[in-house]
């Protein structure tokens, strides 16, 4: 009934502000023509992105970085309710947010992992053909070795010594240690520059006319006894108690010596038989080495004695074996190296020797209980070995007449070969100390096997301060 009212108080003339007039109607088709245009708009402008989706998605499920959504698809709310404030104003907005993601789920390219064909990662590989890039500044040297000093360079012939060395692979290095012995290491590594270089026939020196004359000394004691072998007697011998100092006091000549607690003597040929044959009667005298050694003049000889000593390390755990464990062993070399290397002067009336001695001792092995638990074996243990070790080193030089013997006493130490366990006495705490004696190294001359007598008149015999200490 109010509806007839309003059509009627409209009257026979109704305008376009009528609301049942034709004003309505083209009100309503405006409207629905905006909202088909504004829909098709919107789908024209979001079925790429969603087409760009639907393709990610697979390749989403394999790579964390493309979980973040799409930016099409959060950009459909605000298009749908905004309408044309939308279209304008949130591509901005999308744009640079798609930026910003791009930014997180980035990564290098170098970080990128390369898969083989059946998926595996692939370790890095080295760079080939890169050389390390210096720190320091390098640069071109002069071309020429320089010689403000005076600096000559000279060749010496060392085949004479060489060729007849059969004991050794490089004989030459025997002339090289000994040079640097007389020389010193520092000076070849400092101001004024110097070269030293040896082959199997040539020794190539670079140094001042000083330097050359030590040289030259060396070299010519090296090839001067061309086919002869000097004999050395050799003796290592250990005494229980160094009482034997009370009677061969009057016989003993201290010499020199660097290394603190060692003691040496220069005796007569005559007294050292002596006193050795007096050595001999006592109970806890023993020898250790052979009483003659021939050995090349300037080479080296070693005399060695050990004996290997196996003990429990310690374990490793191995959960697939039975008992859950690997015991780890280890090996302890115990006993005595004496390395002498000696060198006659021109006139083959002294000696000059360098003599090296290690004694390496197994006190014991002080056991430690450790825990080795299992599932079937909450509380097993077991037993490691820690060795309990005494060292002795020497290393010094000598310079004596042929005509006498040397003696070095290296003090109370590690005897060089410990004696066998006593049985069941050994196994007592009292009864079972580590064994100490006294440990002499006898060293005379026995002349040359084969060859000429020694120039008579020549001597090269120099104060014992001129290798200053250098070894």
């Amino acid at each position: 009934m109010s509806k007839t009212r309003a059509a009627r108080s409209c009257g026979p003339h109704r305008d376009a502000t009528c609301p049942t007039g034709p004003g309505r109607k083209l009100r309503l088709a405006a409207w629905a023509a905006l909202l088909a245009l504004l829909s098709i708009f919107f789908w024209a402008g979001s079925a790429p992105g969603q087409a760009a989706s639907r393709t990610a998605k697979p390749a989403a499920r394999n790579d964390d970085s493309q979980s973040v959504r799409e930016p099409g698809q959060q950009d459909q709310k605000w298009r749908t309710t905004s309408g044309r404030l939308g279209a304008d104003v949130l591509p901005k907005a999308a744009a640079a947010k798609r930026a910003g993601t791009d930014r997180l789920t980035s990564r290098p390219a170098a970080a990128e992992p390369q898969g083989t064909a059946e998926g595996a990662i692939e370790p890095l590989a080295p760079i080939a053909n890169s050389p390390r890039r210096p720190i320091a500044l390098v640069t071109q040297g002069p071309g020429t070795l320089p010689n403000e000093a005076g600096q000559l360079w000279r060749n010496y012939d060392i085949s004479p010594y060489t060729l007849r060395v059969t004991s050794t692979n490089r004989p030459e290095q025997a002339i090289v240690d000994w040079i640097l012995r007389e020389t010193g290491y520092e000076a070849w590594h400092g101001e004024p520059l110097g070269l030293l270089s040896a082959t199997e026939r040539t020794l190539r020196v670079y140094h001042t006319p000083e330097m050359h004359a030590l040289v030259s000394e060396v070299v010519d004691r090296f090839v001067d006894t061309q086919a002869e072998s000097h004999a050395f007697g050799l003796r290592v011998v250990t005494v229980g108690h160094p009482n034997w100092r009370a009677k061969a006091q009057s016989v003993l000549h201290p010499v020199q010596v660097q290394t603190q607690g060692i003691q040496a003597w220069l005796v007569q040929k005559e007294d050292a038989a002596l006193m050795l044959a007096e050595l001999r009667k006592r109970m806890d005298f023993r020898e250790h080495s052979s009483p003659h050694l021939l050995v090349n003049n300037g080479q080296s000889t070693t005399v060695s004695a050990t004996r290997p000593r196996a003990y429990t390390r310690d374990v490793a755990l191995r959960p697939e074996v039975w008992p859950a464990f690997e015991p780890q062993l280890a090996q302890f070399d115990e006993g005595f190296s004496l390395e002498l290397s000696p060198l006659l002067s021109l006139d083959g009336g002294t000696i000059d020797a360098v003599i090296k001695c290690n004694i390496d001792q197994l006190e014991k092995l002080v056991p430690v209980m450790i825990e080795v638990p299992t599932p079937v074996a909450p509380r097993q243990r077991t037993q490691i070995e820690v060795p309990q070790v005494t060292h002795c080193r020497l290393h010094e030089r000598f310079r004596w007449p042929v005509d006498q013997v040397l003696v070095v006493g290296l003090g109370v130490v590690a005897t060089p070969v410990p004696a066998e366990p006593a049985g069941l006495l050994g196994s007592l705490p009292l009864l079972n100390s580590p064994p100490r004696a006294d440990l002499l190294v006898f060293i005379e001359s026995k002349g040359r096997g084969t060859g000429r007598a020694a120039p008579e008149g020549r001597t090269s015999q120099r104060d014992a301060n001129t290798y200053r200490g250098r070894y």
